[in-house]
């Protein structure tokens, strides 16, 4: 049974409030995201009929793509159900509510670091592909938040001997690109970029989590309201650790990128084991080639 780590209706009703309140700046992340997706689409030579677009709750990824070479897009997010989300469908990206092969393009903006079931995810992406179409994905991983959660891990240690879970764990490239292949992608590309974000202090980090959405959904956080003590702690802990001359403070961003095609037969294969014209032994012992003077 896949282990419940996210209470994603939570998820959905901060994202709705954030849709709502969609303060100046706080969609930077999203922005990041769309500028990544729109790139590695860009350097795909073909034109795509039907695209899904997941966790575009602002809507700019969609119309970057509708403005390039996707004939038509449809934006689909985890949202409470009522809620405007600027023409989004609500769905659950765990259990698409498409056709198979209804796609020839699916793309996935930062929402897969809050699925419960990732594996169960990927395989519902690749389900709602026709053969040859491409998934692409960005969602945060590695080390992001590391100094947020070290720092409330040292906070709650001096305060009460032991800690809660406050920053939800983050996949690792590897394991991701893994992931795919067994989601039965072919072709499967995951790598990474590493980016440092400054803030004026750990609070206004905070603050800026809080209008994105992306403040803590873990099943297993600690219940009631934490007081404004804990958070003065941590962000003193915060700015001991990795605060830098200036005054301001550093914090870790990982973006994992992730592309895969549906199997088709037109597509490149590995070479079958034992087919090849030289032994790699053979190969290593050859004379390098001599030059022309």
């Amino acid at each position: 049974m896949t282990p419940v780590i996210f209470d994603r209706r939570l998820f959905a009703r901060r994202r709705a409030r954030a849709l709502a309140e969609r303060r100046p700046g706080a969609d930077f992340l999203l922005t990041l995201a769309a500028d990544d997706l729109a790139d590695r689409l860009a350097a795909v030579d073909r034109q795509f009929s039907r695209a899904l677009v997941v966790g575009d709750p602002t809507g700019q990824l969609a119309a970057r793509l509708a403005a390039g070479r996707v004939d038509e897009v449809m934006r689909a997010d985890l949202l409470v159900p009522g809620v405007d989300g600027g023409g989004a469908v609500v769905i659950d990206d765990e259990a698409l509510p498409f056709a198979s092969g209804a796609f020839d393009l699916v793309v996935s903006s930062l929402a897969l670091q809050f699925a419960n079931d990732l594996p169960g995810a990927l395989i519902e992406a690749r389900r709602v592909l026709r053969p040859d179409g491409l998934f692409l994905g960005v969602l945060a991983g590695g080390e992001t938040l590391t100094e947020l959660r070290q720092a409330f891990l040292k906070a709650e240690s001096r305060r009460s001997g032991g800690v809660s879970p406050r920053v939800a764990p983050m996949g690792e490239v590897r394991d991701l690109g893994g992931l795919l292949q067994r989601a039965g992608f072919a072709l499967p590309v995951a790598d990474q970029d590493r980016l440092t974000l400054r803030y004026a202090s750990a609070l206004s980090l905070m603050d800026d989590l809080k209008a994105m959405g992306a403040t803590n959904m873990l099943v297993d956080r600690q219940r009631g309201l934490t007081g404004p003590a804990l958070f003065a702690e941590v962000a003193a802990i915060y700015q001991d650790m990795f605060g830098d001359p200036d005054g301001r403070v550093r914090a870790s961003l990982t973006l994992v990128s992730l592309s895969g095609w549906a199997p088709h037969e037109s597509q490149q294969k590995p070479l079958k084991p034992g087919s090849a014209q030289m032994r790699l032994a053979d190969a290593l012992k050859a004379p390098p080639p001599r030059g022309d003077g």
